[in-house]
């Protein structure tokens, strides 16, 4: 527990703290995030926020693991990798945000380059995960063998990248609104420093290093409430790629590493909402030229349709709330359905 709560609480000081130390060097070098043309007229007066906080939280992720695990003197290869591909994920992102800001254009990398930077990301992760660990390669809900749907180690990679790949672009997807990426992704990194303590607690889920997971989940949990100090409405500062590909990269691989792949679409709901409505949004308007909403993803329709930023956000997180109560009670189920209290 004590090592929870120092990755937590280190986690949420090199956060709050970095984010304040980004926000004073960037504003005075008037460096800020360019704003769409193609967003509610609301968000115009928000050009020129600094961006990039993001480094914030991978760093705060970062400290927070290492000095965790300092003081028990215990790394596990798993830990190490899942921190190294939140870390990486930053990298692409911080690549993707200073060309955005250096070209003074909301245009970073283009979908190629960013795609590439994220294969790399996401195969590493893969391949060092099947190297250097014993990660269950199987599909699965709440445990390994809970579906009896083993895969080989080539198709458990495919499907950790397509999944790593889907999670970053999802939260990328989400962070339109001041402090929605940031505060639901805390929750849902909540519920798994419960899950992987959980899992710790019980060795029958045959997974060695539950504590090192929910170490690295109260790590990033930390980090994204210390940003979110700076990142809530009015925004002093957004996360930029940095933030929000390291979050997304963060919970796929939790989810895989934990064996809780299918688990993840229910506590992260809220992120695969706003994916699927760019994507009825853009087959809609190709097969009838018509748009399903006013505006994708689907906060932004929200906002059009008359709701405040800050109701839209608060409404959000209560939904992601409630997701992540609704994906804790069905791991806690799927215990006690298969004896775990015997």
């Amino acid at each position: 527990m004590i090592r929870l709560l120092l990755a937590a609480g280190i986690g949420a000081a090199v956060s709050l703290i970095g984010t304040k130390l980004l926000i004073t060097a960037l504003t005075r070098r008037r460096i800020g995030q360019p704003i769409h043309e193609d967003v509610p007229e609301g968000h115009t007066v928000k050009a020129g926020t600094p961006t990039m906080g993001g480094l914030a939280i991978v760093a705060g992720c970062v400290a927070g693991y290492l000095v965790s695990d300092l003081y028990d003197g215990v790394f596990t290869w798993t830990g190490l990798v899942t921190v190294a591909a939140i870390a990486g994920a930053g990298v692409v992102g911080f690549f993707d945000d200073w060309l955005k800001i250096s070209r003074e254009r909301n245009l970073g990398l283009n979908k190629r380059a960013k795609m590439i930077g994220l294969l790399v990301v996401a195969v590493g992760f893969a391949l060092l995960m099947l190297w250097l660990t014993n990660v269950h390669t199987s599909i699965s809900f709440t445990r390994w063998d809970d579906m009896g749907l083993t895969l080989g180690k080539g198709v458990w990679a495919v499907w950790a990248v397509l999944l790593i790949l889907g999670s970053a672009n999802a939260v990328n997807l989400t962070d339109g609104l001041d402090g929605l990426a940031a505060g639901s992704g805390a929750l849902v990194f909540a519920a798994y420093v419960f899950i992987g303590y959980w899992i710790f607690r019980h060795p029958s889920y045959g997974i060695s290093v539950g504590l090192d997971l929910a170490v690295v989940a109260a790590a990033m949990m930390g980090a994204c409430a210390g940003f979110l100090w700076w990142n809530a409405a009015p925004a002093r500062i957004f996360m930029g790629d940095t933030g929000s590909l390291a979050i997304g990269t963060a919970l796929a691989a939790l989810a895989l590493s934990s064996s809780t792949a299918l688990l993840l679409p229910v506590l992260a709901a809220v992120f695969v909402v706003e994916t699927l409505s760019v994507i009825i949004q853009v087959a809609g308007f190709r097969a009838t030229g018509k748009r399903v909403f006013r505006m994708a993803p689907i906060h932004h329709h929200f906002e059009l349709a008359g709701w405040p930023e800050t109701t839209v956000i608060i409404r959000l997180w209560m939904i992601t709330g409630a997701c992540t109560a609704l994906g804790m009670a069905l791991f806690y189920r799927e215990f006690l359905r298969a004896g775990g209290l015997d």
